[in-house]
C-alpha cells in the first residue's frame, strides 16, 4: 500500500475522523499541548493510532516545510472506490442536479487545495482536471484544502475534451469562464446539471476546451484588477449555483405549503 504524508490540524484531523485505519502514525510537536493539540491527540488515541513525539526539526523534515502546525501524519493511500460515472450516477440518484468543477491547467498546489475546499463547501459533486498540465493531490494540497482533499472526488482524466463530451451526453451543461465572454455568470440559470470550467491564471482556457463548452461567461470586474485568483473565481461561481438551487428549493417548499 502506497504511503504519503499529511500535515496540519485540518488535514490530519479529517483523516483520523473519516479513515482512521489508514493512519499509520502521527508525529506531534512534543512541546505543544494546547487545547487544539490535546483534541487531536485524544482523537488519535481513540483510534488507536501510534503517536510519536517529535521536535520541530523532524517535523519540518517530514513535511518539507515549516507550515506543519506541529502535526504530521504518515498515512496509507485510500483507494478511490468510485469512478466519475459512479459519482455522477449517485448524484442523479439523490435527486440533486450535478454540480462539477473543471480545472483546465491549474498547476499550483495552493490553488488546487483552495479549489477543493471551495468545492466541498458549495456542495460540488466532483472536481475534474487533465492528467497533463495539472497538479495532483499532495501534502501541500491536502493542507490547504483543510480536509476537503479527503471528501471531494478529484478525477484526473487523460483527455479533458472527451470527458467534457461525455458530460454533455449526460445532459450536463458545460459552462466555461473567459474574460471576453459577452454574458455574465449571473445571467445563467445554474439550477440544472452543470459543469463550470476554469483555465489557468494568465492563459485561461485552452482553445479546444473553450470550443467544447456549451457557452462562455465572465465574472463582472468593477475595479482596476482584470481577473481573480482561480480559487476565488471558483468560489464565486459555485456559490452562485448553490444560491440559485437553494432559492429554487425554497420556492418549491413555499408552493407546496400554499
Amino acid at each position: 500500500m502506497t504511503r504519503h504524508l499529511l500535515f496540519g490540524f485540518h488535514a490530519v484531523g479529517v483523516r483520523l475522523k473519516t479513515a482512521p485505519r489508514s493512519v499509520v502514525e502521527v508525529h506531534v510537536d512534543a512541546g505543544r499541548r494546547d487545547q487544539r493539540m490535546r483534541q487531536l491527540v485524544a482523537r488519535a488515541e481513540a483510534a488507536e493510532v501510534r503517536l510519536v513525539d517529535s521536535d520541530d526539526k523532524r517535523l519540518r523534515g517530514l513535511a518539507g516545510n515549516d507550515r506543519h502546525q506541529g502535526v504530521v501524519a504518515i498515512v496509507e493511500a485510500i483507494a478511490r472506490s468510485h469512478s466519475l460515472d459512479d459519482t455522477l450516477e449517485a448524484a442523479e440518484a439523490s435527486g440533486e442536479p450535478a454540480l462539477v468543477l473543471v480545472l483546465d491547467g491549474v498547476t499550483d498546489p495552493h490553488n488546487l487545495g483552495a479549489c477543493l475546499r471551495v468545492a466541498d463547501g458549495a456542495g460540488a459533486h466532483a472536481v475534474i482536471a487533465p492528467k497533463d498540465h495539472a497538479v495532483g493531490v499532495n501534502a501541500t494540497v491536502a493542507k490547504v484544502a483543510s480536509g476537503a482533499a479527503e471528501t471531494v472526488p478529484y478525477f484526473m482524466v487523460t483527455n479533458l475534451a472527451r470527458t467534457l463530451g461525455e458530460l454533455k451526453e449526460r445532459d450536463i451543461r458545460i459552462v466555461g469562464t473567459a474574460e471576453d465572454a459577452s454574458r455574465s455568470i449571473y445571467e445563467l440559470d445554474l439550477t440544472g446539471p452543470v459543469a463550470i470550467v476554469f483555465g489557468a491564471e494568465g492563459s485561461g482556457l485552452r482553445q479546444l476546451t473553450a470550443r467544447t463548452c456549451d457557452e462562455l461567461v465572465h465574472l463582472p470586474m468593477k475595479g482596476a484588477v482584470e481577473s481573480l485568483n482561480v480559487s476565488v473565481a471558483s468560489g464565486v461561481c459555485l456559490y452562485e449555483a448553490a444560491r440559485q438551487r437553494l432559492a429554487r428549493a425554497a420556492a418549491r417548499r413555499a408552493a407546496n405549503d400554499a
